[in-house]
């Protein structure tokens, strides 16, 4: 029988020190994600994370994880700071009553998991190899749906350039984050141990695995491949809603897409024409009707304005030349694209020019965009490919990716390099090719294996021109999505609990 170590019966003291050490711990854990990308360091970062719920009761765990994610979250998404001050006209404030309203409530995931961690193991190191992993990737999965879900640095979108991306394709993002924890508990379980040989080779298992995975082909071609053009507009944040700037936009993307080559798929960005559809009709047709000269299709983003019911929605209009086709934006953004207050602060919302209108949400199952006879688009806006189960439905059907984006509203911040990895997770899960393009970068053509085969430079005009390939088939993932991971994780956590149960009996008697 395993000796039960009560830790409640020491004396432990808060120590600001460590308080400061897991903070600056925290700095480090967001260079591991572009554009720093230390991905290898990912399990030695997480190392003293769990050595700290393996060692401290769970109150003082609880305290360094949020010490922690303050770190993590603090240098991980101060662009909203931006997004929403800079571009989006708020008061600092307001800006800053958001950024740190959404950094206190990711670091109180981490404050809950290190206190149950902690609780779960009571300082049994064999224990930890296992409930650490499982209840970490509990806690991202949880943070990815609650409160509408922030799944932004989930550990696992970190490893696009590591051997662990093999497992994308069969466990998904959470799957992988579940193999670096577990690559960083059984490194330190044999630290301990002063089996350092043996902790180095175990830890390194997952990798080594996940190569061999990164041989396989989950999917396979489907029909010939597709010319394709990408026109990043380059247009600055600031200037694209002015009156002097609108018909220049206008020209802009009606001249790239004239001198776009014929016969080719073109997309463009979120909201490109900054105008409800309802005002842009004559030009929307023009593009129709040059889609239809000129044998193109053309996937553009605009606020459409529904015609029956008068709703306004962020949608992806694909136009064939014959006919109009919508995906509407399913996930919206709080506080960007609707705004969950009471009606006495929206009007006050009103009364100080900020932006208090709310966007109509699309249905979470809708029809796809059929591009041709066989081949079909899944079609993701913006922040919403960051919600990768969300789209499983559209699977094994879509033959293809598109995410359309504006990433101007993260300025030059490190959102647009994280949103590109995000997104480079999405092709590797499901084994299909992506097509992203955005307003002001980062574009890029992405291939099934979550490889960057081409990318815009960023804030400025730019057209990418590549063929990309329409593939079938079904990764593991497409077939189960997260349960495996998720069931994996509960059933574990049970065992040990049960097991700790039975020994406090023993233990009583």
């Amino acid at each position: 029988m395993l000796e039960k170590i009560n830790l409640t019966q020491f004396k432990f003291k808060l120590s600001y020190r460590m308080l400061f050490s897991f903070f600056l711990l925290g700095i480090l854990l967001t260079s591991i994600f572009s554009p720093s990308n230390f991905y290898y360091l990912a399990p030695f970062v997480l190392v003293p994370v769990f050595y700290c719920c393996l060692k401290v009761p769970p109150k003082l765990s609880a305290l360094y994880l949020f010490s922690f994610a303050l770190g993590h979250f603090l240098t991980g998404v101060y662009w909203i700071y931006i997004s929403v001050h800079s571009f989006g006209q708020a008061p600092i404030w307001i800006a800053i009553f958001l950024m740190l309203g959404l950094i206190l409530l990711m670091a109180s995931y981490f404050a809950l998991a290190g206190w149950l961690i902690s609780w779960w193991t009571n300082g049994r190191a064999f224990d930890l190899i296992f409930i650490g992993p499982s209840i970490w990737v509990l806690f991202e999965w949880l943070r990815s749906w609650m409160f509408s879900g922030f799944p932004w640095m989930t550990i696992g979108y970190s490893q696009v350039d590591t051997f662990l991306s093999g497992w994308a394709p069969v466990l998904g993002v959470f799957g992988v984050s579940w193999l670096v924890s577990i690559s960083a508990t059984i490194f330190l379980y044999f630290v301990l141990k002063k089996r350092y040989l043996l902790a180095i080779l175990l830890m390194s298992m997952p990798y080594i695995m996940g190569f061999g995975l990164n041989l396989y082909s989950w999917s396979h071609s489907l029909g010939e491949p597709i010319k394709t053009t990408i026109i990043q507009g380059g247009v600055p944040q600031d200037l694209k809603w002015t009156a002097d700037q609108f018909p220049k936009t206008l020209d802009l993307y009606l001249q790239a897409t004239k001198n776009s080559p014929k016969n080719s798929f073109i997309v463009w960005p979120e909201v490109a024409i900054p105008a409800s559809s309802d005002h842009i009709e004559e030009y929307l047709q023009f593009i129709q009707n040059e889609a239809k000269e000129t044998n193109k299709k053309i996937a553009l983003g605009v606020l459409e304005k529904n015609k029956d019911s008068g709703l306004l929605f962020n949608s992806m209009l694909f136009l064939d030349g014959i006919t109009e086709q919508y995906y509407r934006k399913r996930h919206l953004v709080p506080f960007g694209e609707y705004f969950p207050v009471p009606s006495f602060i929206r009007e006050w919302m009103r009364l100080q020019n900020l932006p208090n209108t709310d966007l109509s949400k699309g249905n979470q199952t809708q029809s796809l965009i059929k591009f041709s006879e066989n081949i079909f688009l899944a079609t993701a806006i913006c922040y919403e490919v960051a919600f990768g189960s969300e789209q499983l439905y559209a699977f094994p059907d879509a033959a293809l990716l598109v995410n359309i984006s504006n990433d101007a509203w993260f300025g030059d911040s490190i959102a647009p390099h994280q949103h590109l990895q995000v997104s480079r997770m999405r092709s590797l899960e499901v084994g299909r090719e992506m097509v992203r393009a955005t307003n002001n970068g980062i574009s890029a053509f992405i291939g099934s294996r979550g490889e960057v085969n081409q990318q815009s430079d960023q804030f400025v005009f730019a057209m990418l021109s590549a063929d990309i390939q329409p593939r079938a088939g079904s990764t593991p993932y497409v077939l189960f999505g997260n349960w495996p991971i998720l069931l994996l994780s509960g059933v574990i956590l049970i065992f040990f609990y049960s097991f700790r149960m039975k020994n406090l009996k023993s233990a009583a008697n």
